[in-house]
This record gives structure tokens, C-alpha cells and sequence, in this order.
């Protein structure tokens, strides 16, 4: 639901080394004269906190399934929740340790102070929000995913020349709706629409003739929230990744980048995506 292009990975990585003590390039940060170490001790990493005491994550509202379950970011269920409370633990905190803070997806990315340590709201890593904020390392690889109602052409006649006959629609300022326009090119302009519960109204409404999402959000759409509409396929990767949003310059990103580092090495990661995400990501592929 919030996207990339592959440039991510070298920014998240140029990124993670600034912040360990790179003195080169607009990523360094006033951490660079210690050691890794040093900036991930608890005393340090103390002095980097939003609220003293706490780690503050932030995610918008609602919090959609699979990502979040029942809605509360704070119950530890869905896998961005999971894998918030998993980086926690890594650094030290326990759950009672955690704060959960409101940030509205499209303001995530914008420039400016900060009212958290990092967010997790399925943002993708672009190089162009990262003029104004840093990304962590990946803690989910995205596929886009087409949803559309039963019974429409869409459903049947998808080669990449017909999709270009049709309307879509999306949220504003998303990887999906700029996937969209560069990878699907249709004809007529997408319909841009604030909110995903807006982009679901347009469909339900035949406003649009289908809306495209990352692949677990676009399953739980088809399966459990607009009736009569299934998801048709999911698109070839074009090696977008969610990572989890820091204030410019936070040099808290590379001891979340050894976190996240050690929770792949020792399987939790896997482990969480198949706990929450499995169901989801058998579907066929398709051309856009």
C-alpha cells in the first residue's frame, strides 16, 4: 500500500552506514565520532528517545489488517505491530515500554521534526522521500497487487494493453498510484483519492474500475472487506520495500538496522510473515 523503486535498497544502505559513522555525505549524522557500540548501548540510545523512558512508534488510523489486528497497534498482532515490538526487544525495551503515537500516513514522509522515534505504516523506502527522512534496512519486500469487482472486464482481460484502457484509482502520495502511472501507464489519468477508504468507496461505486495496493493489504480487501470483489493478480516485483521512517539525521536508524539484521539472521522475520502474511501471498502474476 505505501511503495518503492529499487534505488531504496542503496538509499536505505548508504543511509544505515551514515548513521554508523560514514563523515561523508548529507547522511552523516552528530553520532559519527562513536562506534556502533557505543550508539546502541541503552545509555546511548537513551539519549536519542522522542520521550525520555520510552520508544515511540507511530502508525496511522486506521490500522488495517494484516498489518495490525482489531485496529490496536498496541495488542502486539499483525505482522508491522509484531515486527515493532520484535525491534523493541532488540533494543532493550519491553511491550510496557512502548508507546504508540497517531501520524497520518501522507504527513510520515514530509520534512520537519518528528513526534516519534520511527514509524511503521507500510511506507516505502523512495529515494525521494528520503530527501526529507530516513529509512531503515527492509523488514518487508512488496509486490503490487490489482483488486477489482467480480463480474467486471477487468477481472478477464488484463494484458498490458488492456489495462491501459482502463480507470484506476488510488490514494494520494503512494508507491501504488505511482506505480500506476509508470509501470501500467493507462490512458485516462488515475482518480486520486485521500484516503484508501476512499479508494475502496470509488471502487464498490464503479467510480474506478480497480485500485492497486501491495499484495497481503489487496487480499484482505478482496477476502474481507469489499464484497463481491477479488484480487486478479499481483505484479512482478520491481524491488519495493517497506522500512520503518526516522526523522533526517536520527542516528537511531542503525541500531534499528542491526535489530532488524539480527531478527532475519535468526528467522523471526520469516517467522512473523508466515504467522501473518502466508495466506496471502499465493496468487498468480501478471504483466503490467
Amino acid at each position: 500500500m505505501r511503495r518503492i523503486m529499487i534505488a531504496a535498497a542503496a538509499v536505505a544502505t548508504g543511509i544505515s552506514l551514515a548513521a554508523c559513522g560514514s563523515s561523508s555525505g548529507s547522511g552523516s549524522s552528530s553520532a559519527t565520532s562513536a562506534s556502533p557500540a557505543d550508539i546502541c548501548s541503552p545509555a546511548a540510545i537513551g539519549k536519542l528517545l522522542y520521550q525520555p523512558g520510552v520508544l515511540t512508534v507511530a502508525t496511522d488510523k486506521p490500522a488495517y489488517p494484516p498489518w495490525f489486528i482489531g485496529n490496536d497497534p498496541a495488542n502486539g498482532k499483525g505482522y508491522e505491530s509484531a515486527v515493532a515490538y520484535a525491534v523493541a526487544a532488540q533494543l532493550g525495551f519491553s511491550k510496557s515500554q512502548v508507546k504508540w503515537a497517531y501520524e497520518p500516513f501522507n504527513n510520515s514522509y514530509a520534512p520537519g521534526p518528528k513526534k516519534f522515534d520511527f514509524d511503521v505504516n507500510e511506507i516505502s523506502a523512495t529515494p525521494q522521500r528520503a530527501q526529507a527522512v530516513w529509512f531503515s534496512a527492509s523488514y518487508y519486500d512488496v509486490q503490487q497487487a490489482l483488486v477489482a469487482l467480480k463480474g467486471t472486464p477487468i477481472v478477464t482481460a488484463h494484458t498490458p494493453p488492456d489495462l491501459q484502457g482502463y480507470v484506476f484509482g488510488d490514494q494520494v502520495g503512494t508507491t501504488s498510484l505511482a506505480f500506476i502511472n509508470s509501470q501500467i501507464q493507462p490512458k485516462k489519468p488515475p482518480k486520486v483519492f485521500q484516503t484508501l477508504n476512499d479508494v475502496k468507496q470509488a471502487l464498490q461505486t464503479h467510480q474506478i474500475a480497480a485500485l492497486v495496493t501491495d499484495t497481503p493489504t489487496a487480499q484482505f480487501i478482496s477476502s474481507s472487506e469489499i464484497k463481491n470483489s477479488l484480487m486478479v493478480g499481483q505484479f512482478p516485483s520491481t524491488g519495493e520495500h517497506f522500512g520503518l521512517l526516522f526523522s533526517k539525521g536520527n542516528p537511531l536508524v542503525s541500531c534499528v538496522n542491526r535489530a532488524l539484521a539480527t531478527l532475519k539472521t535468526n528467522g523471526t522475520l520469516t517467522r512473523l510473515q508466515k504467522k501473518y502474511l502466508q495466506v496471502y501471498l499465493s496468487v498468480p502474476t501478471i504483466k503490467p
